[in-house]
């Protein structure tokens, strides 16, 4: 897998080389101080991945990836953890905090080479045969569900309801066995009171995913896996 590193500090750049050296999977075949530079390096070098700082010179880290015509996988290397949700928006595959420890560094690294040895990326929310759906009874009354058309689920209190953009169903049912209808793949509980599609996701912020223009909060208790999941 052939990476490139870009960061501003020579000292950054020495321990990637120095963890780099460690993994037989990775070659590390440049390293760059400048962003400008490393541009200029892509557009004529295909890469695998990069590692990249976010806070430099000349380009930043979202600049540079904004101006690249093609982009290779990311794992971005900082020593500000508050850009940590601007890296999900970029669908980066790592996340190194500085100073930078070597297991953290290794997971990352194992996680972008299971992507480029994949033959075809998955993606994090599969879409759905528009006929696919589930029966809710609510009441006497019984209500065929478009999985396509399930914007989340929400419990309030002892009842659950099924929100579309249409309409809002509730049930007895608790989320528990609501979740067990729901195919995984596309459905992920991301609060105690809360599991979301993954298809309508909009925004995801710190603490919370807008869909539909409504913001969903992500739990405590869910939200690292949450986010770990979505990324791949």
């Amino acid at each position: 897998m052939k990476a490139i590193a870009i960061d501003d500090e020579p000292k950054a750049l020495n321990i990637i080389r120095h963890y780099a050296d460690k993994v037989a999977a990775l070659d590390l075949i440049q390293e760059f101080r400048s962003s400008l530079d490393a541009l200029a390096y892509l557009n004529q070098e295909p890469i695998d991945l990069i590692f990249l700082d976010i806070n430099m010179p000349d380009l930043t880290g979202i600049e540079f990836l904004q101006a690249l015509p093609h982009r290779p996988l990311i794992i971005f290397t900082t020593a500000y953890s508050e850009y940590a949700v601007q890296s999900y928006d970029w669908d980066a595959v790592g996340y190194l905090l500085k100073p930078i420890e070597f297991t953290k560094f290794l997971k990352a690294v194992n996680k972008a080479a299971s992507l480029v040895n994949t033959p075809q990326r998955t993606n994090p929310a599969p879409t759905l045969p528009p006929n696919d759906f589930i029966l809710i009874k609510s009441g006497v009354q019984t209500f065929p569900i478009k999985l396509a058309d399930i914007l989340y689920v929400e419990a309030s209190g002892n009842h659950v309801f099924f929100v579309t953009k249409e309409r809002k169903i509730i049930t007895l049912n608790t989320l528990q066995e609501v979740a067990k209808l729901l195919p995984p793949a596309l459905f992920y509980r991301v609060h105690k009171s809360f599991i979301i599609s993954l298809q309508h996701v909009e925004i995801i912020e710190s603490f919370q995913v807008k869909i539909n223009g409504l913001d969903i909060p992500l739990g405590k208790t869910y939200r690292e896996l949450f986010l770990e999941e979505y990324k791949r």
